[in-house]
């Protein structure tokens, strides 16, 4: 697939569901993927669109000071948890490339007290106007999955550029499990739904390790990522979220084969060809 168009087509996806009203199943998703009542209850509630595949804050083990930086951040939700983590003297930077989706973090912002050390940023993953060794920590969440696959190893160049030495990365993310059939690969639903542009585990080993990066766990939750399709099925008439069926007109690629356009998530078990992982790695202290 041509990649200006798999970005036309993720923002589109995303910044319907930025514009769309909250739906009533995004906190039953965000639970079924580590999220606990009381972390949900402590956010604008407008911050939680439903698109979480893991909770990276889980293994990310922020302390008050620190700067995280949030790659893909959406409306906030991840980074308005690590801002109570690193405190008021610590920084959360969200980083998103939607428009939309940076109207409704901002919009969330302003209704959050004591939030000086929260920014927003407007920026691609594999180019973000941030000084070297900027960040403590880089958190990210079902987000370098949708990036095209020629430009993936430019964000794992990032994440080593922003982090100081010694500083980690916590991720959760959508990996396949087996090579995906081309028909999957070449479906835009299945791309804007976090499969079809699913990497493999040792794809993202390589690219941690080419970028100096050390103690590396990559892991698969076992998380059931039907969640998404049952309870957009459960709830009709709301917004799907990530891994959802979503709208014919994203539905299709400029593939001349039309049939990977009729490909959509309802039609296979998630969970035969994809995984939420969690990934975990150090910078390594003498790596610049």
């Amino acid at each position: 697939m041509d990649t200006q168009n798999i970005y036309q087509k993720v923002q589109d996806h995303y910044g319907s569901l930025a514009r769309a009203e909250n739906s009533t199943h995004y906190s039953a998703i965000a639970k079924a993927f580590g999220y606990s009542e009381d972390e949900l209850n402590s956010i604008p509630k407008d911050a939680n669109l439903g698109v979480s595949c893991g909770n990276p804050l889980a293994t990310a083990s922020l302390r008050e000071g620190e700067t995280v930086v949030d790659l893909g951040s959406g409306a906030g939700f991840d980074i308005f948890l690590a801002a109570k983590k690193v405190g008021p003297q610590g920084r959360a930077i969200g980083v998103d490339m939607n428009k939309d989706m940076l109207a409704r973090a901002h919009a969330n912002l302003a209704k959050t007290p004591d939030a000086k050390h929260i920014s927003f940023l407007e920026a691609n993953i594999t180019s973000i106007p941030l000084p070297n060794g900027t960040a403590d920590c880089i958190i990210s969440n079902c987000v370098v999955n949708l990036v095209p696959e020629l430009e993936k190893p430019a964000v794992f160049a990032e994440m080593a550029r922003l982090l100081k030495p010694g500083g980690r990365v916590a991720i959760s993310d959508i990996l396949a499990k087996k090579p995906l059939d081309e028909d999957l690969r070449q479906s835009m639903a299945l791309y804007v739904g976090c499969v079809a542009g699913a990497s493999m585990r040792e794809e993202y080993v390589r690219w941690l390790e080419g970028n100096g990066f050390e103690d590396i766990v990559v892991v698969d939750a076992e998380s059931d990522l039907n969640v998404y399709i049952d309870m957009a099925k459960e709830n009709t008439g709301d917004s799907a979220g990530c891994c959802a069926p979503i709208n014919k007109d994203i539905s299709s690629s400029n593939s001349p084969d039309t049939k990977h356009a009729d490909i959509s998530l309802a039609d296979i078990n998630l969970n035969d060809w994809a995984g939420s992982f969690k990934i975990f790695a150090v910078k390594g202290a003498h790596f610049s």
